[in-house]
């Protein structure tokens, strides 16, 4: 009876230990071991800066930066700080589109920030060193064996002293032991995982089920733009609910935010991912070739909680020959077909326009109806925040916007995209993929039919 009670008990604690190891999965967006990807606009390049996935600390951790245009040795400072006591490390990657890593050593897990410095520009990026933390069930499954061990050689032993009693009972803990290991393997893949060291803490249940909306608050330096020359977009992010800055911005689609900056006409597009500069800041370096006002639509997320698209405008205004010719604040005599143009060079790492028409199906789709857009890639894709094509809509107003993706393979030649139009009328539409040495934005316009137009 007695080994049958040790094999009772062992089940029972078992379970408790299982139990009080179980916790939450790891925070939104956190993974142990995974590499983090977080696309900048610096520099005049769009630059994917990759910090891969650590396996143990005190370690190397390693960082590279990919470049999806053209950049001659781009070097790119790094500073690598921990938020807990201050220590720094500090390196230098070179941006390429096949990337050496920088590798930097860290000594502890948890908050750390990384900050790049390139062409001027320097962008501050919070992340969190994060190493896989061994399971309770691990230490059941070892620990087990471990007793088992020991318990059966002292019953050994104890048999060859002709003490049958004590021998019977070791032989029992030993049979225990094994009984909790083996239990601990077979149950161990339904124990939810633990949250690796250094996460954040977990986060007590928001109402409504997420922070509040951001508050945006759109800049420009110098306050007055002139077209034709370098001027800085600023967005500043305010919590809805306590007027401080929202600093808690989560990767979303490899960047933690999305700009995408366009004339009223269409004629001027950047799809660009503004630096961090500090706490609720946002900036990106932007020129402007020609006067008018201009549309900034900023989708970002929000740790714990949704995605949001922000919207706002802003005025670039014509030098002083323009003004002399009469057309300050006038935003170009462009046809309004969603040309894109690269004049007044910079910003954007929209690089190149080309690829082949893309086809729409239905030639004129109905509002509310799944419509297909196909483009002939002019080359081998490869993937671009995340995959392998997008593709952006905006209505005339620019009261609109939508983004959606080609969930295709890497290598693809063509694109294939699924859009639902949300009412009639013109649309302004880009579809955007990397090759590899450049990125190509393909410009194209759509008219949209009513439901009740429909036949």
């Amino acid at each position: 009876m007695r080994p049958a009670r040790l094999l009772v008990l062992a089940a029972l604690l078992l379970t408790v230990l299982l139990s009080l190891g179980a916790s939450p999965a790891a925070a939104h967006n956190v993974s142990a071991g995974a590499d983090l990807r977080i696309a900048q606009t610096i520099a005049g390049a769009e630059l994917t800066v990759v910090v891969k996935g650590t396996t143990r600390v005190p370690g190397p951790l390693r960082i590279g930066i990919i470049a999806y245009q053209p950049v001659t040795g781009l070097p790119v400072a790094l500073e690598v700080r921990s938020a807990e006591d201050g220590r720094t490390v500090t390196g230098e990657a070179l941006a390429s589109a096949d990337p050496r890593y920088a590798e930097l050593r860290v000594e502890r897990t948890g908050p750390h920030v990384l900050t790049l410095r390139a062409g001027g520009e320097s962008a501050v990026v919070p992340f969190r060193v994060l190493v896989e933390r061994g399971s309770g069930a691990e230490l059941l499954i070892y620990g087990g064996f471990f007793v088992a061990g020991v318990l059966l050689v002292g019953g050994l032993l104890t048999g060859a002293l002709a003490r049958p009693g004590p021998a019977m009972a070791v032989a029992a803990g030993a049979a225990a032991g094994v009984t909790v290991a083996a239990m601990a393997i077979v149950f161990e893949p339904m124990v939810p995982a633990g949250p690796p060291d250094g996460a954040a803490p977990p986060v007590t249940a928001l109402a409504g089920g997420g922070r509040p909306y951001v508050q945006e608050r759109v800049a420009t330096v110098p306050e007055r733009p002139v077209a034709g020359e370098e001027f800085t977009l600023r967005v500043d992010l305010v919590d809805g609910s306590t007027g401080r800055p929202a600093d808690d911005l989560t990767a979303h689609h490899e960047a933690l935010a999305h700009l995408v900056v366009t004339s009223e006409d269409g004629s001027y597009f950047r799809h660009v991912h503004p630096l961090r500069t500090g706490p609720g800041r946002l900036e990106v370096r932007l020129r402007a070739d020609r006067p008018g006002r201009y549309l900034a639509h900023a989708e970002l997320e929000r740790e714990d909680s949704g995605g949001q698209l922000l919207a706002a405008s802003f005025d670039v205004h014509g030098s002083g020959a323009q003004r002399a010719a009469g057309d300050a604040g006038d935003a170009g005599d462009g046809a309004g077909d969603g040309t894109s143009s690269d004049a007044g060079g910079l910003t954007s790492g929209d690089t190149g326009t080309g690829g082949a028409v893309p086809v729409v199906t239905p030639a004129v789709p109905v509002a509310g109806r799944p419509a297909t857009v196909e483009v002939d890639a002019s080359g081998p894709v490869r993937p671009w925040l995340g995959m392998a094509g997008h593709l952006i809509v905006r209505d005339r107003d620019g009261a609109f916007l939508g983004h959606v993706h080609e969930m295709g393979s890497p290598g693809a030649r063509r694109l294939r995209f699924t859009f639902s139009f949300p009412a009639g009328g013109s649309y302004l539409a880009w579809v955007q993929y990397a090759l590899a040495d450049r990125i190509v934005t393909v410009p194209f316009t759509v008219e949209v039919s009513a439901p009740e137009n429909a036949r």
